[in-house]
This record gives C-alpha cells, sequence and structure tokens, in this order.
C-alpha cells in the first residue's frame, strides 16, 4: 500500500526544519499529515538523515496519541464517548457507524481507506452532545440515522 517514492517528499520536509534533530516532533507531525500516518520506512529513513536511534524516533512516535503507525482513511471520524455523550447514546451511533462502513472495534479502517473511525473520550463539545468530527468538522447532536445519511453524502462527493 505504501508507496517507496518517498525520499523526496520527506527531504523537503526535513529541509524545512533545518535538519535540526530538535525539530523532530514537527518533522514527523508534517510526514503524518503528508501520509495520514507513519510508515515504518519513513522514520527509519528520517532516523538515518538525522542521525538519530530508530529506538528514538520510534518512542517519539509512539508516545505521542495523535500519531499513528497504522495507515488511516482519507476521513477520520472521531466520536466522542465522554460523559455528556455517552448519556446521550453515542454507542447506537458508533454501532451504525460501524455498521454502514462494514467495522468493528478490532477493524476501524475501511478496504478503500475512505474511512478511520476512532473513539475519543472528549472533543470538547458536550453542549452539542452526542457529537462525531470527520477530518475536524463539527456534526452536533448526531443520530445513528443522521450519521448514517452523512457517510453517504460523502461517499457521493468523493465519487464525483
Amino acid at each position: 500500500m505504501f508507496k517507496v517514492d518517498f525520499k523526496e517528499k520527506v527531504d523537503a520536509i526535513i529541509l524545512r526544519h533545518n535538519s535540526d534533530k530538535k525539530k523532530i516532533i514537527g518533522i514527523i507531525q508534517e510526514v503524518q499529515k503528508e501520509y495520514n500516518y507513519l510508515p515504518e520506512e519513513v522514520l527509519v529513513y528520517i532516523a538515518d538523515t538525522l542521525d538519530m536511534s530508530h529506538s528514538k524516533i520510534y518512542g517519539i512516535a509512539t508516545f505521542y496519541e495523535n500519531f499513528s503507525l497504522e495507515p488511516k482513511g482519507k476521513n477520520i471520524i472521531k466520536i466522542c464517548d465522554g460523559t455528556a455523550c455517552h448519556v446521550r447514546d453515542s454507542i447506537p451511533i458508533l454501532k451504525a457507524i460501524y455498521k454502514e462502513l462494514n467495522l468493528n472495534d478490532k477493524k476501524n479502517t475501511t478496504d478503500d481507506m475512505m474511512f478511520t473511525v476512532e473513539t475519543v473520550s472528549c472533543l470538547g463539545a458536550c453542549g452539542l452532545a452526542p457529537v462525531i468530527t470527520i477530518n475536524d468538522e463539527v456534526y452536533p447532536k448526531v443520530t445513528p440515522e443522521s450519521v448514517v445519511e452523512i457517510l453517504k453524502r460523502i461517499r457521493m462527493e468523493e465519487a464525483v
């Protein structure tokens, strides 16, 4: 799945950070933005280029929750299961998303790499509960039915 022709893009990212290993977090943030995750071969390349140990860069990549070593879909769905959302029935919404996308708690990315579903503790929008975000766009007071419609609309827009 991952294309091996990454060196030119990654070199440009490293150069934007002046090849400074103190800026490693910014570098890997940009890499993740480019690929939607942190491919292992890219992390190894960055470590070698910046003369860092592989374990050091892997430790950074696994320490921060926002970094992912697993491929993610084009559209990242975050469903809140914090207290306000949970008591307003976020679980049936999650189940509707799983059913519509043929996913489950073990498989959270669609085969076509269109969607990744993540459950989060809080999205900071308790007054809008239950709430989801898709690529950081907030969808307030969703229902199982409305979330299915949102997903269908996104699929139609992507198909155009």
